[in-house]
């Protein structure tokens, strides 16, 4: 079975984690089925290819701050609302230190065409394998039109200048059409 090269790096750095867990006693958050961070975790270093194939990393962010958030998919009503209203208050972001990064399971032509349409200033990670998702806790089961299925949790983390996790915010917590203001007013 081949595996490449990106998702072999997202397992060592997973096992390293649930690892380093172990060792310190705080694996009570941590299991090999379902990982989820937690607020106080470091995030994942490596967080994937952009639109454009380009690798992403937590290093390439050090010393500004973070908003990672994870979206079910490109062009869709709520998605679309939260992206612009990221893009509409990027500046504001960006002068509070911020930087924004979204990810979806789109593919990396889906996201070009969102991030054209759109105008948004900001990378967006094709995480087709759901891995990133998966190891950051943003893919699992939910509730869609009363039936329970496997999907993207709309989820945002808002990670400090050392790749620490300060903030989640997730599911009905985020109001699409005002998520940039709740971002800012949280950490303010």
């Amino acid at each position: 079975m081949f595996v490449s090269l990106h998702r072999y790096l997202y397992i060592i750095n997973t096992r390293e984690l649930i690892n380093f867990a172990n060792e310190t006693g705080t694996s009570q958050h941590l299991s090999n089925d379902n990982i989820m961070m937690n607020i106080g975790d470091k995030a994942p270093e490596i967080l994937g290819k952009d639109e454009q194939g380009r690798d992403i990393r937590l290093s390439d962010y050090r010393g500004r701050k973070l908003v990672l958030y994870f979206y079910p998919k490109d062009n869709t009503s709520g998605c679309t609302s939260e992206a612009c209203s990221l893009r509409d208050h990027y500046g504001a972001l960006q002068a509070q230190g911020y930087e924004v990064v979204g990810v979806s399971k789109d593919s990396a032509a889906s996201h070009q065409k969102f991030k054209e349409k759109h105008q948004l200033p900001f990378p967006l990670i094709a995480d087709v394998d759901k891995t990133l998702m998966e190891a950051m806790g943003a893919w699992g089961e939910k509730n869609m039109y009363g039936k329970k299925v496997m999907g993207t949790i709309r989820t945002t983390f808002v990670i400090n200048e050392e790749g620490i996790i300060e903030q989640i915010l997730q599911g009905k917590q985020i109001k699409t059409k005002e998520h940039a203001e709740q971002i800012l007013e949280k950490t303010t």
